[in-house]
Parts: structure tokens; C-alpha cells; sequence
């Protein structure tokens, strides 16, 4: 792509406000972008098929500089469904904090999905800009420290006014946390923790963690993280309902034998099957309403999971989220392992901006890929790299590599133990976003990797 005049091709979108295109058209009608400044996502390659069987290669050969070389590209299954279509995809949708409200809005104002952003703690404020720390305030069973009869709750936000049957404080109004702005799970050796965050007024992000056998009783490890699209309606049961369908299928098919990237490949397809029929239901409702001037926009998320089993780490993604490799010894260099859906990866990748510019600009949180009714074309993302030494993989949300974006920022940032305490890992990690602002929601997911010592060599198989 040359950074001059691009061309759309008719039936694309426009990237800043999505109004479909035309052939020729050098701004947009709707919103008057400049649509030079969109660069054509790159082609991608097809498919190369892989079989069901458990007996799978091994990486061969070596790099220019001197590691292995990997087994598939991340551009290698790109563009294509399960059964080998070719897919692609052209449009934009905005997410991120900065878009869930209007620039020029007061602090409370409702955003496009009904979300309101909550202002943050002045200076010297006696808020809790962490609800989660506030401890509880009694110590007499039979009140709770003001007086009020046991049971009531008290606000953590003011701690002073009382809790009503919907959740909000009857003094300073402040919604209290609830089961889901905060969860943790740890199972085995896989770990995750998901938080609401500090100026969100609920946690859209979701995730998964399980694991199963393979047909010979090696065991395989999931890791699914999704995060719901702010602009769109109901995205937390869009990340919820992706994470779970994700998790369902690689449960499902692992077992059988299907290689681990065939099996998440199909897993991301599952989670989007799973998010577009909310707007299905979403439809039928607003049918039996009969509101002709109701309109939604689909539910939507992002995905990103990680497998490992026999010997194997695959990742998939659709979007933004993240998966970062970071070895135990750290001898070697850590490393991300997907490429974005967005805006600032197709500027990067078009030469037209560096990534410090391209990630600072106001444009680089639109999306160019999710899961969702309006999403237009699925185009799932997977790689499988071998690593020759043990590590973990960072599953996470954009909420936390906003405030880690670089392989060796997320290294430093996460404790040196972490494979031996992977949920540990995981709080300090939202722990380490929440103090850097907390702007979004957090989710992390720590993957641990376990390879027997093999002596020196690369710590991955970088595709």
C-alpha cells in the first residue's frame, strides 16, 4: 500500500464512522474522512491443511538468525473458515474507552452501549479508587459499623450510606461492585483474573480456563479471553457467550485428536456463531416490541485464546486482545504472539506511520476485526509455535497491554515465579494496569508452558 490517494472498492466501509462506500470515493460522505488515510488491510496466504491426526510435526530448520524456524506463519490460516473459504474483511468499529463516550460529554454520560464512565477519585479524595481494597468496616457481628442492622450493606465507595436492593448507595448513588466487576480462577496450572477497572460501570471482558486429555492422555491446557466491544449493545454477554462457545469446542474436539490449530480455529468460529445469535435474539425481541425506532448495534467482542498440548503452543485471535510469550529464565527475548485487528496495525503495516505514532493516535483502538451480527466476514487468526524452553503466555485484553505494550514492558511487569504461581501473576498483572489509570477493563489469562531442559537455544519459534 502507497501512502497516496487510496481507492475504496465498493461495498466497504468507511474506517471512521463505517457508512458503507463506494468505488472511487476519496472522502467520506457521512462523516467527511479523508480515506487516504485508510491503508488496504494485507492480502493473506491460504490455508495450509492440517490433518486430525495426534502425530504432529515438529519444527525443522533455522532462521537467519539462528533459531528454529516456526510450523505456520500467523498469516498462514488467515482468511478462511473451516472449510477453507476465503474470507476477508474491510470494516472499522471503534472501541476502547475513548469511544464509549463523547469526547465532549460530562463525566456520567451514557455511552452508545448504555455504559456510564465513572469519573475519577480528585486528589487527597477520601473515595476508594479501588473498591476491592476497602475492608470491611465492622467488627460486631450484628452491625455494620453505622448502626444499621446486620445484613445491610455499606458502601464502599463513601462508606458511610447504605446499599438499596439495587445496588447503589443511598447516599453518594455509587453502584457497588458486583459478582462479576471482579473474578478469579484457578485451575491447575492455568490461571485468570478479570476486573471492572477504575472508570468503567461494569466489566464487559469475559474469560475461560480449562483443560482436558488427549487421545494418548497428554494433557492440553485452554486459555480463552474476550472483550466486549463498548460501542455495541450488550457486550458483556457478547464476551461471555464467545468465551464459553470457545472453550465448549476446544474441549470437544481436542479429545478427538484434532490438531490443536485446527481446534481453535474452529473454536473462534464457535464463539462468533455464539455472539450472533444474541443478535438474533435481539431482533426477534425488538420485532415483538414493534418499535420501528429502536436500533441496536449487534452485540460484538474480540478473542484471543491459547492451547498447549503435546509438546505444541497455538494461539488464535480476532481483534485486538493479545497473547505475549515470556520465557521462565528470561534468557531469551520475549514476544508477542498475534498481530492486531486495528487501525494502528494497518497504518504500521502500511509503512505509512511507526508504531509509536500509529498507537498514539486517536484512530488506533478502531478495530478492523471482531466477533459479531455486523462484523460482515469472520476471519479467524491462529499460529503454532515449539518452544524449546519452558515459559507462560499473557492472555490478555487491551486493558492491561495498553499500560504494557512492548514483549519486554509485559516481562518486566510480570513476576519471575510466574509459572510456578500462575494466578499470582495474573493480580499483579491487573494490579499493575489498575495502577497505571485503569481505564479499561483487565483480563489475564497465565498459560503456563512446561518443556524438559534441552540446553541453550531460542526460548520460541517467533512466527
Amino acid at each position: 500500500m502507497s501512502s497516496q490517494m487510496h481507492e475504496p472498492a465498493a461495498g466497504s466501509a468507511c474506517p471512521s464512522c463505517a457508512e458503507p462506500l463506494e468505488t472511487g470515493d476519496l472522502f467520506c460522505g457521512a462523516c467527511g474522512y479523508d480515506l487516504s488515510a485508510a491503508p488496504t488491510p494485507p492480502d493473506d496466504h491460504p490455508t495450509i491443511a492440517i490433518g486430525t491426526s495426534v502425530d504432529w510435526p515438529t519444527a525443522t530448520g533455522t532462521d537467519t538468525a539462528g533459531r528454529p524456524a516456526p510450523l505456520h506463519l500467523p498469516g498462514d490460516l488467515p482468511g478462511t473458515d473451516s472449510g477453507g473459504g476465503r474470507l476477508s474483511t474491510s470494516a472499522v468499529r471503534f472501541d476502547g474507552p475513548e469511544h464509549d463516550v463523547s469526547p465532549n460529554a460530562p463525566a456520567g454520560s451514557p455511552g452508545p452501549s448504555g455504559d456510564f464512565e465513572l469519573a475519577a477519585p480528585a486528589a487527597g479524595s477520601a473515595v476508594a479508587a479501588d473498591p476491592r481494597a476497602v475492608e470491611p468496616a465492622s467488627a460486631d457481628p450484628r452491625t455494620d459499623g453505622s448502626g444499621a442492622a446486620a445484613g445491610a450493606k455499606l458502601c464502599v465507595a463513601c462508606r458511610a450510606g447504605h446499599v438499596d436492593t439495587d445496588g447503589y448507595c443511598e447516599n453518594c448513588g455509587h453502584a457497588q461492585p458486583r459478582e462479576r466487576d471482579h473474578m478469579e480462577l484457578e485451575l491447575g496450572s492455568v490461571a485468570a483474573v478479570s476486573d471492572r477497572g477504575l472508570r468503567h460501570h461494569r466489566n464487559e471482558d469475559s474469560f475461560a480456563v480449562s483443560s482436558t486429555a488427549l487421545p494418548d492422555g497428554s494433557p492440553a491446557v485452554v486459555a480463552i479471553v474476550c472483550d466486549g466491544v463498548s460501542s455495541a449493545t450488550r457486550p458483556d454477554e457478547a464476551s461471555e457467550a464467545a468465551a464459553s462457545a470457545a472453550n465448549e469446542l476446544l474441549l470437544e474436539t481436542l479429545p478427538r485428536g484434532t490438531h490443536p490449530q485446527q481446534a481453535m480455529h474452529e473454536a473462534i468460529v464457535a464463539a462468533s456463531e455464539a455472539v450472533n445469535s444474541l443478535a438474533a435474539e435481539a431482533a426477534q425481541s425488538e420485532a415483538m416490541e414493534h418499535d420501528p425506532h429502536r436500533h441496536q448495534n449487534a452485540p460484538a467482542c474480540t478473542i484471543v485464546g491459547a492451547v498447549s498440548a503435546a509438546g505444541l503452543l497455538v494461539v488464535g485471535w480476532v481483534g485486538d486482545s493479545r497473547a505475549y510469550w515470556v520465557p521462565d529464565d528470561r534468557s531469551g527475548p520475549a514476544a508477542r504472539l498475534t498481530e492486531d485487528d486495528s487501525w494502528a496495525a494497518q497504518m504500521v503495516a502500511a509503512g505509512l506511520m511507526n508504531e509509536q505514532e500509529a498507537y498514539a493516535d486517536e484512530r488506533a483502538h478502531a478495530i478492523t476485526g471482531w466477533l459479531g451480527a455486523d462484523a460482515y466476514e469472520l476471519e479467524p487468526h491462529t499460529a503454532s509455535f515449539k518452544p524449546d524452553r519452558s515459559g507462560v503466555v499473557v492472555v490478555c485484553t487491551d486493558g492491561l497491554w495498553n499500560y504494557a505494550e512492548a514483549a519486554d514492558e509485559m516481562a518486566r511487569a510480570i513476576p519471575a515465579d510466574a509459572a510456578g504461581r500462575p494466578l499470582h501473576s495474573a493480580q499483579v498483572l491487573v494490579g499493575h494496569a489498575l495502577d497505571g489509570g485503569g481505564h479499561d477493563n483487565v483480563t489475564v489469562a497465565i498459560l503456563p508452558f512446561a518443556v524438559p531442559q534441552q540446553g541453550a537455544g531460542s526460548a520460541y519459534n517467533k512466527a
